[in-house]
């Protein structure tokens, strides 16, 4: 589908460098949170003192290449077609724009893409690696986030590149104080992981009032919460069923985690926002779904209706009201649009092509070839108007 118009893209990654983590990081917190440690030829990440498995290789050298796993994600492997022959990769080297700001608005150009919120890859694993070190995971954050604007910029004037800073909720004074921080500098969006959030004596709902003066700031000021498929600490539900309990990036796994966990984490937390009244006392607050599908929305209203039916004085909003009025969703590709369109309205829905990993779309755009029953009108909605909406920001048409 040709548009006359170019594209958000609200799923766009970067690889880290080695030192994204310490270039800025307070050196007591040297051997407390992420290491890089080389022995021989091999580096691997050191997290909390133990080898972190979530990234096999932060060096990202070689690196897959962009959709190359998209038969696999689709469920249209050619009988007698190995899936792990769809595995490419590529030299680091050869691509710039996996790290570096000017080269990626370079390639932007090529793919007609006017503006990319951009996302961790390494990263999305840190904060469960530290969930017993609340400390350091917000020093180790704080410093992530100084890496992150210095490399890529939260936002710059043109509003090319939208690079999200994490908040963790771990510490609520502090990241109070890191919210302010990112907002200073021009943050349109922040991440938060979706999951619960540690604490030193038991973990927390993200709708536990504590966290309010975080989502009051930034409904007050109109930045969206992004929540990223990330290490959500819930293989621990699948050691209950003999399973593994930690993350790893690649290697064999049990089918049965994906029936057990596909998606749960999400689900939860749009629950914890919903249920435990986040959206009730902030309702101007905003909130993406971002690269965790969108089926779960299904489920979620159908058990958020009877919630409501059987403890109706805990509701004094519906709440499948404020998940339509509060919620957007980036998607899976693969997953039945028209359905999501129906169900929460085509406003929330966001284009997302998770470049340039693996499990992505090889060309952003591509994303058009899933819209066939959506209207012109609807489909630059997707592609283009929501996410301005979203992110309140203005840029060329």
């Amino acid at each position: 589908m040709m548009l006359d118009y170019r594209a958000v893209d609200v799923d766009n990654h970067y690889y880290e460098p080695l030192d994204s983590f310490t270039r800025h990081l307070d050196k007591k917190f040297k051997t407390r949170g992420v290491q890089m440690l080389t022995d021989g030829k091999r580096t691997q990440a050191v997290i909390g003192d133990r080898v972190n498995h979530f990234i096999p290789n932060p060096t990202f050298d070689p690196i897959i290449v962009p959709g190359c796993l998209d038969l696999l994600f689709r469920g249209e492997i050619p009988e007698g077609v190995d899936p792990a022959s769809l595995m490419k990769v590529e030299r680091l080297s050869e691509h710039p724009e996996y790290q570096n700001r000017d080269a990626r608005v370079a390639v932007m150009d090529t793919q007609d893409i006017e503006t990319v919120v951009m996302l961790p890859t390494f990263a999305c694993g840190v904060e469960e690696a530290l969930k017993d070190d609340i400390e350091a995971t917000m020093a180790s954050l704080h410093a992530f986030n100084l890496w992150l604007d210095e490399d890529w910029g939260f936002d710059r004037p043109d509003h090319r590149i939208i690079a999200a800073p994490i908040i963790s909720l771990a510490d609520p004074v502090a990241a109070v104080q890191e919210v302010e921080a990112g907002l200073a500098k021009g943050a349109k969006m922040v991440l938060v992981r979706p999951a619960p959030v540690p604490g030193v004596v038991k973990p927390r709902s993200l709708g536990d009032p504590t966290h309010d003066p975080v989502w009051a700031r930034l409904a007050e000021a109109g930045v969206p919460v992004g929540f990223h498929l990330s290490d959500s600490g819930y293989l621990h539900i699948a050691a209950m069923w003999g399973g593994k309990s930690t993350f790893e990036g690649f290697g064999a796994k049990d089918p049965l985690d994906t029936v057990l966990l596909d998606d749960r984490a999400i689900h939860d937390t749009m629950a914890s926002m919903i249920v435990h009244g986040v959206f009730t006392r902030h309702p101007a607050l905003k909130v993406a779904s971002i690269e965790n599908g969108s089926y779960f929305v299904h489920r979620l209203i159908k058990r958020l209706k009877k919630a409501a039916n059987s403890q109706p004085r805990h509701f004094p909003q519906d709440p499948v009201e404020q998940l339509r009025n509060n919620v957007w969703i980036a998607p899976y590709y693969e997953d039945d649009l028209p359905l999501l369109a129906e169900t929460i309205g085509v406003e929330r829905i966001l284009f997302g092509s998770d470049w340039p990993h693996g499990e992505g779309l090889e060309s952003p755009l591509s994303f058009t070839t899933e819209l066939a029953a959506f209207d012109a009108g609807d489909v630059r909605k997707i592609m283009r108007d929501n996410a301005l909406d979203l992110l309140g920001v203005n840029v060329r048409a």
